[in-house]
């Protein structure tokens, strides 16, 4: 993707691309060829009144949105009449309560936040993980999923409850304020746990358990939709036009995967940010025996994926925090990134860091080794090691999830020739051909940072005839930047850290569960 100048001529057929984080907004203006003309990013408090809540008010996600856009259509020169399709990748789980009056009528409830634990033992008790997962694709009931906090909402608040029209998923409520519509679409639901993944309808049974009924619920459309046009006060209040079309959008982490032009079986994307995501798409519902690997529907219409994420860049951003206070002070006084110093000092460590091996659980592990009180370990350390080798051990355990990933869903008789990687560790030389080592598999980059923001215009840009179809859309818009080739002479040494971390992890099991202390 380039980035064009701000222009005069009066181009048509630009894409916005909104994705709606977790603690931010970010928006970007595409071209039918996946040219990046501008891009916005606003920042947002979210909202902790009590230990364990996490919340966010409307206002702050609309101000945020308006004030993006301001800013992407001055950068561009544009005018808001080119812009023929806005597209959406949204966080999963926040939701609003909308009521009778087309108010919202509290703060929305992020997806982190975590009041709903008893309610999502109860969940368990009447209906079974096991049940949960063949009904949603999701391995258990847990509190921050939508279903435990509406019955948190009924047994906590019931008269605003009661008050609640519609429940709308984060992407359902910006659609509902531009269009007037409220629709949502399975890569948002899945995980609601309240909608059945094998019918893609409503899970009745959940439903009168939780209280509600299918009216108080969204239209459910596909992803990649036309959802409506902009309405006039919509319009006057952002400054979009009312002939733009507004369309159903994806989980942000299956738009990054269209993104990065994973869209069919055989490639398997993953996401380095704060946390690691995987995500394999696949034909049809593949559930996995062991019941490890969560099943979600995909931004694709009659596609899903495997989906899994834990602990990714926040043990590399713990490094730099904790150890790395000269490589911070070099990047202020000369503007090079504190990441690309300590990538030039791990480069300079060879292959197994001299048999330095790290678990990179800063905050539990999730699939396919699921231990929510696994702890970060670093083990087999010496005079020998440097500051460098602890850099380098962090970057090789993160290739080493990816590649128990793999594995997993390889004994579930999937098969990848390619791994196609996003987000911000997309970005380091270093650790993009680590895990092509590890993993013994071709790794491309595509899409990078902007990933989300392009998988939400193909879908975009398919649903209003910009593109034929989602391949013809990935062709034009999601073209491989670089590719790494994995070095045959380097499995030997990678086939035995691997196995070290293994065994690290499954011997520690007894240590991990005797040691928690609940923090």
């Amino acid at each position: 993707m380039l980035y064009e100048k701000k222009g005069t001529g009066e181009m048509k057929d630009y894409i916005l691309s909104v994705d709606l984080g977790t603690t931010s907004i970010k928006q970007a203006l595409v071209t039918a060829e996946g040219t990046i003309l501008a891009s916005s990013s606003r920042e947002y408090e979210l909202l902790t009144p009590e230990s364990s809540w996490v919340e966010c008010s409307e206002d702050t996600y609309w101000e945020a949105f308006k004030s993006g856009l301001k800013e992407v259509l001055e950068k561009t020169g544009s005018t808001a009449e080119n812009i023929r399709a806005l597209g959406i990748s949204a966080q999963g789980e926040t939701f609003f309560c909308m009521g009778g009056d087309g108010r919202i009528l509290r703060n929305a409830i992020v997806w982190m936040d975590n009041r709903a634990m008893e309610e999502a033992d109860e969940l368990r008790n009447v209906f079974s993980d096991e049940l949960c997962y063949r009904k949603t694709g999701q391995v258990s009931f847990d509190p921050c999923w939508p279903a435990s906090k509406l019955l948190w909402l009924r047994r906590k608040e019931p008269e605003l409850f009661k008050k609640t029209k519609k429940f709308m998923l984060m992407e359902d409520w910006l659609i509902w304020r531009l269009t007037g519509r409220i629709v949502s679409e399975g890569s948002l639901l899945c995980s609601t746990v309240y909608w059945d993944i094998n019918t893609k309808r409503y899970w009745p049974e959940m439903l009168a358990y939780l209280g509600i009924g299918e009216e108080q619920l969204p239209e459910i459309l596909e992803p990649g939709t036309a959802a409506g046009t902009v309405t006039d006060s919509a319009a006057q209040e952002t400054g979009l036009s009312v002939n733009t079309t507004v369309c159903t959008g994806a989980l942000d982490q299956a738009a990054g995967a269209i993104g990065a032009g994973n869209i069919k079986e055989g490639i398997i994307s993953e996401n380095i940010g704060a946390a690691l995501a995987i995500c394999a798409p696949v034909k049809k519902p593949v559930f996995d025996p062991n019941q490890v690997m969560p099943l979600h529907y995909f931004g694709l219409p009659d596609m899903y994926m495997l989906h899994t994420f834990t602990t990714g860049g926040m043990a590399l951003k713990w490094f730099r925090d904790t150890f790395c206070t000269e490589e911070k002070s070099v990047s202020r006084l000369t503007g090079i990134n504190a990441y690309d110093l300590i990538n030039s000092e791990a480069d300079r460590i060879p292959e197994g860091c001299d048999g330095l091996r790290v678990l990179p659980h800063l905050s539990g592990s999730m699939a396919p080794d699921v231990n929510p009180k696994a702890k970060g370990v670093v083990y087999g350390f010496t005079l020998k090691h440097t500051k460098a080798h602890f850099g380098r051990a962090i970057m090789e355990s993160i290739g080493f999830i990816v590649r128990r990933n793999i594995e997993a869903l390889e004994n579930m008789g999937l098969g990848f020739q390619e791994i196609r990687s996003l987000g911000g560790g997309s970005r380091s030389h270093v650790w993009n051909q680590i895990k092509a080592d590890i993993n013994q598999k071709e790794l491309a980059i595509a899409g990078g940072d902007e990933a989300a923001c392009l998988g939400a215009a193909v879908l975009a840009g398919t649903a209003v005839g910009i593109f034929s179809g989602a391949e013809d859309a990935v062709k034009r818009i999601a073209g491989v930047r670089r590719r790494y080739y994995p070095r045959s002479e380097k499995k030997e040494v990678y086939d035995m850290a691997y196995a070290d971390y293994k065994q690290l992890f499954s011997g520690l099991d007894e240590v991990f569960e005797t040691t928690y202390r609940g923090k």
